[in-house]
């Protein structure tokens, strides 16, 4: 088979600028080069694509290192990456869309669409016992989006639900979304819906909800919805056989001599479409996906979203809710809340990263992230697969980027 790399497929359209057009110096735009690839030289990082937009021009869109460490196969632009959690803002659109066309709410209760949830118990200490009792009431559609339905993830910790899902073997990718919903439904939840923020497998029920409404599979829907009108043909849950050679990997071994995590295999016959985690995609098919939320919902004349629900989208949804300590305070750093599938940036100052009131981000278990800052109008992608040193890299990234950026 002819493996011989030809451009990606929508970079003709994406148009590029000088980087003291788009504002950066270009003497700081090297340092952020010399920073990644002294990286990959001391085998810290495998390769890496960066993917920096300003203005509506792409300043920086660059490949470094190897893609498969295993292989010496270098890094190109069109490397695909395991996105995982960067999978939940694509289906939190796809979500929105359908409150547009009046056929979902936000205030909807999960278990109108999914049955199963409609009677779930949480998980209480009473007298220094754990005991289930009956939600107050149940999660709903905004839970889901926000990550305030009372479910958890399996690897944040090992509290009595936590375990539940461990034992269960939730993260299975042989279940189906219908399946995997039904078998979330019948664990207990960890919070009470709405009190708390904890992260979670939401967007997989989320996905299911879709499924349900549309009579389409996620895949299908998120297909229909968001990849074709934005031409993102590079994205998919299941990696076409033809392109599986364009896959990035990591190292087989933490350079840091810790425990390696374990991404998942591509080209095995898995039934799951995660809405939360389940996304392959290259930076600039998710450079599109950027580039319409911050035009408000808009890209090379196709609408998928209203400016008024793109900046609900994006606004604090958390209010006065807490977010859980232990690893989800650390996902959701200080200074940020939480809108509709991304943290929102509430301050100034506060958080350990610079950037503008308004910003949003997110990234993805595998090593990529993102940010969107509407007041610079500028976004940055980041693609690697580093899973063990990912949010070194995200800061690192995001710093750079702003120390770029001078006009």
């Amino acid at each position: 088979m002819n493996h011989a790399r030809t451009p990606p497929p929508h970079t003709a359209r994406v148009s590029t600028a000088s980087s003291s057009q788009s504002g950066f110096c270009p003497v700081r735009l090297q340092r952020l080069r010399k920073v990644l690839q002294a990286e990959v030289q001391r085998q810290r990082l495998p390769g890496a694509v960066m993917l920096i937009a300003r203005r509506g021009h792409t300043a920086v869109f660059e490949s470094l290192g190897q893609q498969n460490p295993a292989t010496s196969v270098a890094m190109a632009k069109d490397s695909i990456f395991r996105i995982y959690s960067m999978t939940k803002p694509i289906v939190s659109v796809a979500a929105m869309i359908l409150v547009e066309q009046g056929r979902l709410l936000l205030s909807d209760p999960v278990g109108k669409y999914l049955p199963e949830f409609a009677s779930q118990q949480v998980c209480h200490r009473v007298d220094g016992h754990v005991k289930l009792q009956p939600v107050r009431r149940g999660a709903s559609i905004h839970d889901l989006l926000r990550h305030t339905a009372g479910l958890t993830y399996e690897f944040l910790g090992s509290a009595p639900v936590q375990r539940q899902y461990a034992q269960a073997r939730i993260s299975s990718r042989d279940r189906s979304n219908a399946e995997l919903s039904t078998t979330l439904a019948g664990l207990p939840l960890m919070f009470e819906p709405g009190t708390v923020w904890e992260y979670s497998r939401a967007s997989d029920v989320l996905g299911r909800v879709l499924e349900v409404i549309s009579g389409q599979t996620l895949s299908e829907f998120l297909r229909q919805t968001v990849l074709e009108p934005l031409g993102m043909d590079d994205t998919w849950f299941t990696v076409p056989p033809q392109h599986l050679h364009r896959v990035a990997e990591p190292f087989a071994r933490d350079p840091d001599g810790g425990m390696q995590m374990r991404v998942y295999n591509v080209d095995d016959a898995a039934k799951l479409e995660s809405g939360g985690s389940g996304l392959l995609c290259t930076a600039s098919d998710y450079a599109r996906f950027l580039q319409c939320m911050l035009n408000q919902g808009e890209l090379d004349g196709t609408r998928l979203l209203s400016p008024h629900t793109i900046a609900h989208m994006t606004a604090d949804h958390l209010g006065n809710i807490p977010v859980n300590s232990g690893p989800s305070r650390e996902l959701l750093p200080a200074g940020y809340g939480f809108g509709l599938g991304v943290a929102v940036r509430q301050s100034l100052g506060v958080a350990a990263t610079p950037g503008s009131p308004g910003s949003y981000f997110w990234a993805g278990l595998g090593g990529t992230s993102f940010f969107v800052d509407p007041r610079q109008d500028l976004f940055g992608i980041l693609m690697v697969q580093a899973p063990n040193q990912r949010e070194h890299y995200r800061m690192l990234f995001a710093n750079l980027v702003y120390a770029a950026l001078v006009t």
